[in-house]
């Protein structure tokens, strides 16, 4: 897998970001529903069965779509306590469907979220290069500092401590302020970018 191509077209699109900043975020009813799973996860003890029934109760009320309840399911699936990878790559391909039999004007971010799931899967299960493919494919339809961290600790993963910080750099100088706000509370506290937290703003 050429690097070099990959890191031209992420700096491609941080380059286009005052081009397009992506307005489709998650709010109202599926923000709550979704907060209230990653808390659920956050628990230390967490039963795996009771958030998945959560999940399905919150889509049968209509508070999740069929693509942010296939999101959820799948993060469950990733979480480390329960490491289903079989279940997390069917998920990502259902996901995927639901996304294009969805359509409409989220249909970006939806295959966005698609992108990163699959990207997650193969960080993961140690193949950064492919996470790193999915993660740049994930950044071209949302610039979120969400998918900004997921390339920049893939860079750090394959030894392009160079790349990720030069990266880092022009995010600060072009990108709107709450997205680098974003992406410095994720550089402080994901323990896989923690190289980059000597990189003074």
């Amino acid at each position: 897998m050429d690097h070099q191509a990959l890191f031209a077209r992420i700096l491609q699109t941080v380059d286009a970001v005052a081009y397009h900043t992506p307005t489709a975020q998650v709010d109202g009813p599926q923000r709550r529903a979704l907060d209230e799973i990653a808390a659920a996860l956050a628990q230390p003890r967490f039963d795996p069965a009771q958030v998945r029934t959560r999940i399905e109760q919150l889509h049968a009320a209509g508070q999740l779509d069929a693509v942010k309840r296939l999101s959820a399911l799948h993060v469950v699936a990733c979480h480390p306590r329960v490491a289903d990878w079989s279940e997390a790559a069917r998920l990502a391909g259902e996901q995927e469907l639901a996304a294009l039999e969805l359509g409409g004007p989220d249909l970006s971010a939806n295959l966005a979220s698609v992108d990163r799931h699959r990207g997650v899967l193969a960080f993961l299960r140690g193949h950064a290069e492919v996470a790193l493919e999915h993660f740049t494919r994930a950044l071209e339809r949302e610039r979120t500092a969400e998918n900004l961290g997921n390339v920049l600790a893939c860079l750090i993963r394959l030894g392009d401590l160079s790349d990720a910080r030069a990266l880092l750099a022009q995010v600060r100088r072009g990108f709107p302020a709450p997205i680098v706000a974003a992406l410095e509370r994720a550089v402080a506290h994901d323990p896989d970018l923690v190289l980059l937290r000597s990189e003074a703003p």
